[in-house]
């Protein structure tokens, strides 16, 4: 793919410069646009190449950004088995209600691994803002229970996964002052 845009990529992006900038001092950049989107009709002969080049250029970008979209999705549901794709669930699972997040301040006088945890994450990367540390590790592990590698368990095992994972990849750079839900916000 790499090749390709350096093989076709750049030299066809050069020409299309060029085109608009010799179009573009012809005419006013805004009749440029409006020709190469096939709004107006062109009148002169560098307005109908570039309506040429966007009446063949523009079906194939968006054509090709949707092959690409469309071919993420259908890889990303092969990668899961059939097997546990469409597994029925137990009854005892399906009558049980989804589980919820924990709450950090249930964390507060719980075990030391939670203590250590609920310290790094609220006092040192939050500054003890407690509401924020809160919405941060909920939108973390929501984040996590999203991703392909939790898709094949069950929702009580996904969260308790997400959960667990996080306190581990969070704990670690809670402790250098770092949140990645607010690194990610800036």
């Amino acid at each position: 793919m790499t090749q390709w845009i350096l093989d076709w990529g750049l030299p066809l992006t050069l020409c299309l410069a060029a085109l608009y900038v010799f179009a573009v001092r012809a005419t006013s950049p805004s009749s440029v646009y409006r020709v190469f989107t096939l709004i107006d009709a062109p009148r002169h002969w560098l307005l109908w190449t570039a309506s040429l080049v966007g009446w063949l250029l523009v079906p194939a970008i968006i054509g090709g950004f949707a092959g690409h979209v469309i071919a993420e999705r259908i890889s990303r549901v092969k990668s899961i088995s059939t097997n546990t794709l469409f597994q029925q669930r137990k009854l005892r699972q399906r009558l049980r209600p989804p589980g919820l997040i924990d709450n950090l301040s249930s964390y507060f006088h719980g075990s030391y691994a939670r203590q250590d945890f609920v310290d790094g994450w609220v006092r040192v990367a939050h500054r003890n803002d407690w509401a924020k540390a809160q919405d941060h590790w909920e939108v973390y592990v929501r984040d996590m229970m999203s991703t392909q590698q939790y898709a094949h368990l069950d929702r009580h095992e996904c969260l308790r996964q997400a959960q667990n994972t996080g306190k581990m990849a969070l704990g670690f750079t809670a402790r250098t002052g770092l949140c990645i839900v607010c690194e990610r916000r800036r």
